[in-house]
């Protein structure tokens, strides 16, 4: 029961991108075409899954071990690059055209907030380690709908007419917002 209020928390109520803020780069620089926004949602998915496993087992058995706290950031940083150089490399060999459909983007996960705020948040939140993935998993779901969504809406507000002084960020930023409204709607069900 408790993985299931995680799960439903860390999707929708407190959705890392649209309640917590952090990821917004990849939110809105990934979210003009669903395909491409699925492709980064499995990305950081698997790096941020993979993240929390590897900073955790480094934080519980070499950093607090040694008495090395200090080196967190730092240490958590290093092993999320090497991650994502990992995922470029196994993109560019099985989907030649989501790597080239992510472009700068791939490599901007390595200074995602959001895989990095939660590998830091599972060791404050003093989660164990089957916890601790199962809120990475979930968090990282949580991104990708809620980027999969906005990529909808954007694909859908590029059919119609926007004002002129509305065109581009604007109106991105303006339904980011109405969307973190929208998923406010679920406050209150579930909290971790």
């Amino acid at each position: 029961m408790e993985y299931i209020i995680i799960f439903i928390s860390a999707v929708f109520v407190n959705n890392i991108v649209l309640s917590q803020f952090l990821g917004i780069c990849p939110f809105l620089g990934v979210s003009k075409k669903v395909e491409t926004a699925t492709g980064m949602g499995a990305a950081v998915a698997f790096v941020l899954t993979i993240a929390t496993l590897v900073t955790f087992l480094i934080q519980k058995y070499v950093l607090d071990a040694f008495d090395l706290g200090y080196l967190q950031t730092i240490t958590f940083i290093l092993v999320i690059a090497g991650l994502v150089q990992m995922v470029e490399i196994i993109l560019k060999k099985v989907s030649p055209a989501l790597y080239q459909a992510l472009g700068v983007f791939l490599p901007l996960i390595t200074t995602n907030c959001c895989i990095l705020g939660v590998a830091i948040l599972v060791i404050q939140k003093d989660f164990d380690l089957l916890t601790g993935i199962v809120y990475a998993f979930s968090t990282a779901l949580g991104f990708a709908l809620a980027l999969v969504i906005f990529a909808g809406l954007r694909e859908q507000m590029s059919l119609i007419k926007v004002p002129k002084g509305m065109e581009g960020t604007p109106i991105a930023l303006i339904t980011a917002g109405l969307l973190a409204m929208a998923f406010m709607g679920f406050s209150g069900v579930v909290s971790i």
